[in-house]
């Protein structure tokens, strides 16, 4: 590892054993810092897999409800009800705090349900297979605000990760290097004063 090109003098010498502590200290900080993070990433990873089995199970049950809806009252019918269902989402960022750290997620605000049709000439099950695409839209807007979380608390413990690597391999090696080769010139500048001192006392 390359030294850094400075002076051997005792202020450098200060100078890069308070570099050397302070790397120390912001190794251990950082080193932690991304243990929490992986945590929480993998917390959040476990969250994101359950939600892709309620998602699953959903799609399950609502999708042959639709099916069935279809075949019993024909396409043009299930089209001319849902004309008439008529619903509006609101979609705003949302601030998240995780170990710390603030991200920025969506956040979905789905309306209270309506009734939009008149109950002559629908299908006695059109509110149950509402409910259920209902539950399935608010299991996928949970998804996408938990996956943008995800997405953006990997980010951050790469960036994490890169600068536990930069402090490790790079910065803290090269302060070592340094505060040896100046201690080391030092005492070298040092045996050499003593040994002209001594001769000049023999003489």
């Amino acid at each position: 590892m390359a030294r850094m090109n400075i002076a051997p003098t005792k202020s450098n010498l200060l100078m890069v054993k308070d570099q050397l502590e302070i790397s120390q200290n912001g190794y251990e900080l950082l080193e932690q810092k991304r243990e929490i993070l992986v945590m929480e990433l993998m917390h959040m990873v476990e969250r994101v897999k359950l939600l892709e089995r309620e998602i699953d199970k959903k799609i399950q049950v609502a999708y042959p409800a639709l099916k069935n809806m279809l075949m019993a009252i024909g396409g043009d019918n299930v089209e001319r009800i849902s004309h008439g269902v008529k619903y509006n989402f609101t979609i705003k960022e949302k601030p998240v705090t995780i170990a710390g750290i603030g991200f920025l997620s969506i956040d979905v605000e789905l309306p209270k349900k309506q009734l939009f049709y008149s109950l002559l000439g629908s299908y006695p099950d059109s509110d149950r297979v509402m409910e259920d695409f209902f539950q399935l839209l608010k299991l996928l807007t949970d998804m996408a605000s938990i996956r943008t979380v995800v997405w953006r608390l990997a980010t951050e413990v790469k960036k994490t990760q890169r600068r536990v690597n930069a402090l490790d391999k790079i910065v803290i090696p090269q302060a070592q290097e340094t505060k040896k080769y100046i201690e080391s010139v030092l005492e070298e500048r040092e045996n050499i004063f003593v040994l002209k001192s001594l001769k000049t006392r023999q003489r």
